[in-house]
């Protein structure tokens, strides 16, 4: 069974720049596909990154180009690159892992999950 721990949130201002980490423990890292989802204040949990156990990706229509989602094997980490932050970026973000996994964008995908780590794009 493998264990996440997220980390790299903060207060970030508009136009900005922070890099999420996904640190697995306990399992096969490179097995799992790796996701990130967000929940915003009083909003759903939504979809934003996934990585597929073959690395393929994929991303929310309204952060590509700006978020970059990369694993590092060496490191059993998943990484979320998130440039040109915007308010409606803030959120807690959570990685979520399947084993085997495609890449699915729907959460319940994914049996394993982090505590979150609380994204603030505010002036």
């Amino acid at each position: 069974q493998v264990q996440l721990v997220e980390s790299g949130g903060g207060l970030v201002q508009p136009g900005g720049s922070l890099r999420l980490s996904c640190a697995a423990s306990g399992g096969a890292f490179n097995r799992y596909a790796i996701g990130w989802f967000r929940r915003a204040p009083g909003e759903e949990r939504e979809f934003v990154a996934t990585l597929s156990w073959t690395d393929r990706t994929s991303c929310k229509d309204s952060v590509k180009g700006r978020f970059t989602i990369s694993r590092d094997s060496a490191k059993n980490t998943v990484y979320l690159q998130m440039n040109s932050l915007k308010s409606e970026d803030t959120a807690i973000y959570y990685c979520a892992a399947e084993l085997w996994g495609l890449g699915a964008t729907s959460s319940g995908q994914y049996a394993y999950w982090g505590q979150g780590t609380q994204v603030t794009v505010s002036t």
